[in-house]
C-alpha cells in the first residue's frame, strides 16, 4: 500500500527538526521524471486560508492544471502568518523546484500544525535539499513520506486500489478539527490513469463531495485543508466512470481512517437523511445531526435520545414536517409519525454499544437521500484540545 505504486510517482519523509521530538517532519510527492503531469486540487472553505493554500492556489492557477511536485511540513501550520508567512511557504517550493530543475508553479506546498506561528525555516531550508536527493519509488520512502504529514495522528493513513487497467493510492492526515468543507485534513492522491486537467478537477469535486465532504469530527473547519490529486497517464486512458468511482472509492477510504482516528473518539455514526426535498437538503440536515453536541454526548453514553436527532433536523433549515418524521438505530424504529415508537429495546440497545452506531432519519417529504460519518464526544478529544494541540 503506496503513494507511489501508480507509476510515475517517487516519495520521500525526513525529519528536519520542526518537531522538538525528532518525529518526520517533512515530506515530498514528486513525478519520477521531473515532468509536470495533470493535477487538480480542492482546498479550505475558511477565509483564513494558511499561506500555503494561497500559494497552491496561485500556482494552480498559473501552471494550466499540471504540477511537479507537492512538498509538505508538519508541526506549523504557516496560518496567521501574514506576508512573511506567504514568503516562506514560496520560498519552501521555491528550494524544490531548485532542486528538481522546474518552474517554481509546477510545486505545491502544504502545512499542518499550530496556527499563528511562523515556520521555523532554518531546519526546512537545511531538510529540503536532502529530502529532494532522497526521492524514491520504494515502500520505504513512500512509508516515510505518509509519516512525515502527521501530527496529532496515531499512525499513518494510506490506500491503494488497483484495477485491472489503472491504479489509485493515497496518503492523508486529520485527526481532529474535522469539518469537511474540508477538515485539518491533507490528503494526496496518485493513479496511473491517463486524465486531463479539465475532467481531472471535475472528478476529485465528485470525489471529494462524496467522501470528505461527508465526514465531519467537530464541526471546525481548518485553515489548511489541502486534497490533491496527480496523474500520471502511464497506464493510459480508462473508463471515466471507473476512473471516479475508484477516486472516490480512494477518498472514502481514507476518510473513514481519519474518523477512526478522531482524537479521542471510541465510536463512529452515520446519518442517513432519505424523503427530503433533494439531495442537498438532506446532505444539510445529516450535517446537524452529525455535528450536533448534544447527539455526540448521546453516542458516547450509547443512549438511542431521539429527541435530540428530531430536534436538530427541526433545526437545520430545510423544509420539515415533524409528522412525517421517523428514525432508526441500527434499523430499529424508535420514532414513527413524529412520536415515540414501540421497539426492541435490547435490540438497541446491543446495537449502540458497537462501535458503529447507524442513524436513520425519514423526512417523508420526496427522495432526497445523503450519509454524513460523524464521531461521538469523549473524553479524550477534551484532553486532546483542552490546551493548544
Amino acid at each position: 500500500m503506496s503513494i507511489t505504486t501508480p507509476r510515475g510517482f517517487v516519495a520521500s519523509g525526513l525529519a528536519s527538526g520542526i518537531k522538538a521530538s525528532g518525529a518526520l517532519d517533512l515530506a515530498l510527492l514528486a513525478t519520477d521524471d521531473g515532468v509536470a503531469v495533470p493535477t487538480a486540487a480542492t482546498f479550505t472553505g475558511n477565509l483564513a486560508a494558511a499561506a500555503p493554500v494561497q500559494i497552491s492556489r496561485s500556482h494552480m492557477a498559473s501552471n494550466g492544471g499540471r504540477a511537479t511536485a507537492v512538498v509538505v511540513s508538519s508541526g506549523n501550520a504557516n496560518a496567521a502568518t501574514g506576508e512573511r508567512g506567504r514568503d516562506d511557504a514560496q520560498h519552501m517550493c521555491d528550494l524544490v523546484a531548485r532542486g528538481l530543475d522546474v518552474p517554481v508553479e509546477q510545486v505545491l506546498v502544504c502545512s499542518t500544525g499550530l496556527i499563528g506561528i511562523r515556520l521555523p525555516m532554518a531546519p526546512i531550508e537545511a531538510g529540503i535539499p536532502g529530502l529532494v536527493a532522497a526521492r524514491a519509488g520504494s515502500a520505504e520512502a513512500a512509508e516515510r513520506a505518509a509519516t512525515g504529514i502527521l501530527t496529532t495522528d496515531s499512525g499513518r493513513k494510506e490506500v491503494l486500489i488497483e484495477n485491472s487497467t489503472f491504479t489509485v493510492a493515497g496518503m492523508a492526515k486529520g485527526a481532529g478539527m474535522l469539518a469537511p468543507n474540508m477538515a485539518t485534513m491533507l490528503a494526496f492522491l496518485t493513479t496511473d490513469a491517463a486524465v486531463e486537467p479539465g475532467p481531472l478537477a471535475d472528478l476529485l469535486r465528485i470525489a471529494v463531495r462524496d467522501s470528505f465532504n461527508s465526514m465531519t469530527v467537530d464541526g471546525c473547519t481548518s485553515t489548511n485543508d489541502t486534497v490533491i490529486l496527480l496523474a500520471s497517464g502511464r497506464a493510459g486512458t480508462a473508463d471515466p466512470n471507473v476512473v471516479v468511482d475508484t477516486v472516490t472509492e480512494a477518498c472514502s477510504t481514507l476518510a473513514g481512517q481519519m474518523a477512526a482516528d478522531a482524537e479521542g473518539a471510541s465510536k463512529i455514526f452515520q446519518v442517513q437523511v432519505t424523503g427530503a426535498r433533494s439531495d442537498g437538503e438532506a446532505h444539510q440536515a445529516a450535517r446537524k445531526v452529525a455535528e450536533s453536541l448534544l447527539v455526540k454526548c448521546s453516542i458516547n453514553g450509547e443512549d438511542p435520545y431521539w429527541g435530540r436527532v428530531a430536534s436538530e433536523l427541526g433545526s437545520a433549515g430545510v423544509e420539515f414536517d415533524m409528522d412525517r418524521v421517523d428514525i432508526a438505530y441500527g434499523g430499529v424504529e424508535v420514532c414513527r409519525g413524529g412520536v415515540g415508537a414501540d421497539h426492541d429495546a435490547a435490540a438497541v440497545a446491543t446495537h449502540m454499544a458497537g462501535a458503529l452506531i447507524e442513524i436513520h432519519c425519514r423526512l417523508g417529504l420526496a427522495d432526497g437521500d445523503a450519509v454524513v460519518m460523524g464521531v461521538e464526544l469523549g473524553y479524550g478529544y477534551i484532553d486532546e484540545n483542552r490546551t493548544t494541540s
